[in-house]
């Protein structure tokens, strides 16, 4: 947009511009603050996808957090650090598009729809059985992820929430990286169980 000289104008014409670009400064403060200001409706899809992400980032935290109490691994504590980060990206987006929060109030180790509830628990399950148990659980989470997340970009369309999936795909890979890597460290090879061979070596192997 050209730069409009305010002294170019008359009186009431410099008064409106003013006033509009106020208007524009505060639309800007509003929309880097979250809140709901001139934002693109979503589709069903995205809302969904959204919803669901937010809980599947707070799985990843709680059971990283189990992890890292039971055995004391620093890796565990790090990463679960970052799915915080992860599960504060997607509640900015949730105020700014107006959804609810599906996990408000809840505790480590509660979730609002019974899946999630039933994969914790068979993920902690697993993982307290050994350390290596445990490493190999944060893989196969990691991987459960980075799907999800390739799925929720293919079916948005709006930048915003583009770019946070897309940094939350970069992170879930080196999550995945940083798992297999402590699992080599103790002699154990990681099989993916949800990504292709082809895809697990190009993330792997970057």
């Amino acid at each position: 947009m050209k730069k409009m000289h305010y002294l170019a104008l008359p009186l009431s014409a410099m008064i409106l511009v003013v006033g509009l670009s106020v208007i524009a400064m505060q639309t800007d403060t509003a929309v880097a603050a979250g809140t709901q200001v001139r934002v693109t409706p979503l589709s069903a899809e995205e809302k969904a996808d959204l919803l669901y992400m937010r809980e599947e980032e707070k799985l990843a935290r709680d059971v990283y957090l189990a992890m890292s109490s039971l055995w004391k691994t620093p890796i565990f504590a790090n990463i679960a650090q970052s799915e915080q980060t992860h599960m504060d990206s997607i509640a900015t987006l949730l105020a700014r598009y107006g959804l609810p929060d599906p996990v408000a109030g809840m505790a480590a180790g509660q979730f609002a729809t019974e899946k999630f509830q039933t994969l914790y628990a068979e993920l902690v399950a697993k993982g307290s059985q050994s350390l290596i148990d445990a490493l190999a659980v944060g893989a196969t989470i990691e991987e459960i992820d980075i799907i999800d997340l390739w799925e929720c970009l293919a079916a948005t369309t709006h930048t915003d929430i583009s770019r946070v999936y897309g940094n939350l795909e970069a992170a879930s890979e080196n999550h995945l990286r940083s798992f297999v890597g402590q699992l080599a460290s103790r002699g154990v090879t990681y099989q993916p169980q949800y990504l292709t061979p082809e895809q697990y070596q190009k993330i792997i192997n970057p």
